[in-house]
C-alpha cells in the first residue's frame, strides 16, 4: 500500500505485538462462550470484533460494512454456515478473509469446499494459531513488517459465558421443540460442552444426536439434557 496516496485506505499499521491492528473481525457464532474466546483473541491481537449470532444477522452486518476477516461457525440456528461462506467467497469487491470454525473437525472439508480459506477447530484458545491463520491469508501490505516473536498464549473465557449458552439451550427446550430444533440443540450443546470439558453434557448431547440420526424417538435423551441444564442453571456452573 502506498502511504503517500491521499486516496488510499488509512489503516493503522500492524505491529509485532499487535499484528492484527487495523482489522475488523466479524464473528458469526451462536455460542457466547466461543465468542468470548474470539473476543479475547482479537483483543490480544489488536483487531476490532463484531458479532452476529446467525446468518440473517451476519447478512445485515455485511450490508453496512465489509470486515477484514469473517469467522463463520458451521452450525448456526438458521442454517448451515457453509452457505454463508459460499456467498462470501463469491464477493469480488474487497473480499474478506473467510475462515470456518466448528467443534466437529469432520466439517473442515465441507468448509474449504464452500470457499473458506482456513479452518479453526474448537475450542479456539491458541493466540498463535489464530494470528497465523489470519496473517497467512492477508495481503502483504496488511501484515506487520519484519520478524516477530510468536507467543503461544492460551485464552480462557469466563465460564459465565457458558452459563449464558446453557440458558439459551433451556429457552430452546421450552414447550415442545420440533425435530429441527432438537437437532440444533444436540449439535450446539455438544460443541460448547466440549469447549469447557463438561463431559456429562457432551455425552448427553451426542446421545441425543445419535438417536435423532438413527430416526429413533429421543424422549429419554431429551429429558436427560433438560435435567443437566437445570442442574447447571441451579448451581451456576457446577461442572
Amino acid at each position: 500500500m502506498d502511504t503517500n496516496d491521499p486516496f488510499a485506505t488509512n489503516y493503522p499499521a500492524p505491529t509485532a505485538t499487535r499484528p492484527l491492528l487495523g482489522l475488523t473481525v466479524l464473528v458469526v457464532e451462536d455460542s457466547r462462550y466461543a465468542c468470548e474466546a474470539m473476543r479475547l483473541l482479537c483483543l490480544r491481537s489488536g483487531a476490532r470484533i463484531r458479532r452476529a449470532d446467525c446468518i440473517r444477522s451476519a447478512r445485515r452486518h455485511l450490508q453496512v460494512y465489509r470486515p477484514s476477516v469473517v469467522v463463520v461457525d458451521m452450525g448456526l440456528p438458521d442454517g448451515n454456515g457453509a452457505d454463508l461462506i459460499t456467498e462470501l467467497a463469491q464477493v469480488d469487491n474487497e473480499p474478506s478473509v473467510v475462515l470456518a470454525t466448528s467443534g466437529d473437525d469432520m466439517l473442515e472439508a465441507e468448509a474449504l469446499a464452500a470457499g473458506a480459506q482456513g479452518f479453526l477447530s474448537k475450542p479456539i484458545t491458541s493466540l498463535a494459531i489464530f494470528q497465523q491463520l489470519i496473517l497467512s491469508n492477508l495481503p502483504a501490505d496488511r501484515r506487520p513488517p519484519g520478524l516477530r516473536t510468536v507467543v503461544d498464549e492460551q485464552v480462557s473465557p469466563d465460564e459465565i459465558a457458558y452459563h449464558d449458552d446453557i440458558n439459551y439451550a433451556a429457552d430452546l427446550l421450552e414447550g415442545a421443540p420440533n425435530d429441527q430444533v432438537l437437532d440444533y440443540i444436540a449439535q450446539f450443546l455438544e460443541g460448547v460442552a466440549r469447549s469447557v470439558d463438561d463431559t456429562h453434557m457432551e455425552n448427553a448431547a451426542r446421545a441425543l444426536a445419535g438417536r435423532r440420526a438413527a430416526g429413533l424417538t429421543a424422549a429419554s435423551e431429551t429429558a436427560q439434557i433438560a435435567g443437566l441444564i437445570q442442574e447447571r442453571l441451579a448451581t451456576k456452573m457446577a461442572i
